[in-house]
């Protein structure tokens, strides 16, 4: 499954734990074979481009190649749509040498690939052949996002989903409480969940709203009240247990355990968020603009969007980090240049933006993202501000999900916790204090993160 934006999932980090042992395993560069076009001699350069499997996407990759190919005769593109276990299928290919020329990737397991000396170093044919106007167009912290911290640049942005707050209307309105504004702050969402929130006999039968209980989601808040996951001046320390962090969690605790006007996952059944939200099973639900079809198609009540609150310290909100990359060890890295810089460019992020909604990466899109959206729901999109998913993006104040130089066995770790904090609200939220030294232990261990195989890949 594709990652669509919908930041870190608590699978997708715990799987980042196989990543060592997936390194170490293919010493003799052994695993799986990717299929591959058979080459023809003198014809044109062949490439092999995997991304998402979604049952809408393959036939959008297939159309838009058949497109680049007509338009490069020297070149032949073929799509393959990424295997069920991404993160460490990938890991095994490319350390064979068999892994496809160009792909898709994002959140942690992308910038570990490139750490692992997997992907190409984009820097040279960045600097020779895109304008600083390109890059400008793109959010500045996705942009920023697909570098290593010792500055190689491992790709190019796919698009831009950006984090809002959904509210429904109609309760709004039964509440007699005024929408939710691009000022709002953490203080007004909360007098908002209150007067929301509808307890019957001590029971609460609709929360005022409910969050992902992710990485990403939870940095967030994090970062509105001036705080890092990880420290921006020393990578491998760990920010989650500093004054503000613990603030921020603290806050998020007490809604959910203390008020009960969020919903933790055993509230709502361990429903899909945006479907505790379709199923007015709460007032307001922290979701991106890649759910926004999903909520305008299924929602039986007038839906609402707006920026996501800023916190005490900072206006902030997620930016995913989803991205395009090359090989390293392919055999045509100009060619898979020039499959690249097709795939960032305007049309075909238009071409995502009207086949499935997805918010474009260049800001000078969105105005035509958000007609497509309007003219496919004409009545439900009417009154959306569907640009409020852009906010983060247009203004500057964007973050992407903060990783360590080694993730392996961190999200574990830190989902733990949060295990007990949030969802089943049996721990303080001083038991980050332990994650961070076992973290900041794991960044010492340098012999786990896993090391590139140097494969032939001539053939």
């Amino acid at each position: 499954m594709n990652q669509l934006g919908r930041g870190v999932s608590r699978r997708g980090f715990l799987k980042m734990s196989a990543l060592a042992a997936a390194g170490s395993a293919l010493a003799a560069c052994g695993g799986a074979m990717v299929a591959r076009p058979t080459p023809t001699g003198s014809g044109p350069v062949q490439l092999v481009y995997q991304d998402w499997r979604t049952e809408w996407f393959p036939a959008l990759a297939q159309e838009m190649l058949a497109k680049f190919n007509a338009q490069h005769p020297n070149i032949r593109v073929y799509y393959t749509p990424d295997p069920e276990n991404l993160e460490t299928r990938m890991l095994e290919e490319m350390a064979a040498g068999t892994a496809p020329d160009l792909l898709s990737g994002c959140c942690a397991f992308f910038p570990a690939w490139a750490n692992a000396g997997y992907l190409l170093d984009l820097r040279p044919f960045v600097e020779a052949d895109l304008d600083q106007a390109t890059i400008d167009d793109w959010s500045p912290a996705q942009y920023k996002a697909l570098f290593t911290a010792d500055g190689k640049q491992f790709g190019l942005p796919k698009y831009h989903g950006g984090l809002a707050l959904y509210y429904n209307k109609d309760r709004f309105d039964a509440a007699g409480i005024d929408y939710p504004t691009y000022d709002w702050t953490h203080d007004d969402y909360l007098q908002a969940m209150q007067r929301l929130t509808i307890t019957v006999g001590g029971i609460t039968q609709r929360w005022g709203s409910i969050f992902d209980v992710t990485w990403d989601r939870i940095q967030v808040h994090v970062n509105g009240w001036g705080g890092h996951f990880v420290d921006p001046n020393d990578p491998t320390r760990c920010g989650m247990a500093s004054p503000q962090a613990l603030d921020a969690l603290e806050w998020l605790r007490a809604r959910m355990w203390d008020e009960h006007v969020m919903a933790t996952a055993l509230d709502v059944e361990n429903l899909e968020t945006r479907q505790a939200f379709i199923q007015q099973r709460v007032a307001m639900v922290e979701d991106g603009s890649w759910a926004l079809k999903d909520i305008l198609e299924k929602a039986p009540f007038r839906v609402g969007v707006a920026p996501f609150p800023a916190g005490p310290a900072r206006k902030a909100t997620l930016a995913t980090t989803d991205g395009f990359g090359i090989y390293a060890g392919t055999r045509h890295p100009e060619a898979a240049w020039e499959l690249l810089k097709f795939l960032v460019s305007p049309e075909y992020g238009l071409a995502m933006a009207r086949t499935h909604f997805l918010q474009p990466a260049r800001a000078s899109l969105v105005p035509q993202w958000v007609e497509y959206i309007r003219q496919q729901y004409p009545e439900k999109a009417a009154e959306v501000d569907i640009a409020a998913f852009a906010d983060g993006h247009l203004k500057g104040y964007s973050v992407t999900a903060e990783t360590f130089p080694n993730m392996v066995g961190v999200g574990a770790i830190a989902e733990d916790a949060w295990d007990q904090i949030f969802t089943l609200g049996k721990a303080p939220v001083t038991e980050m204090v332990a994650v961070c030294q076992q973290i900041e232990a794991l960044q010492r261990q340098s012999s786990a993160v896993p090391v590139a195989c140097a494969c032939q890949t001539d053939d």
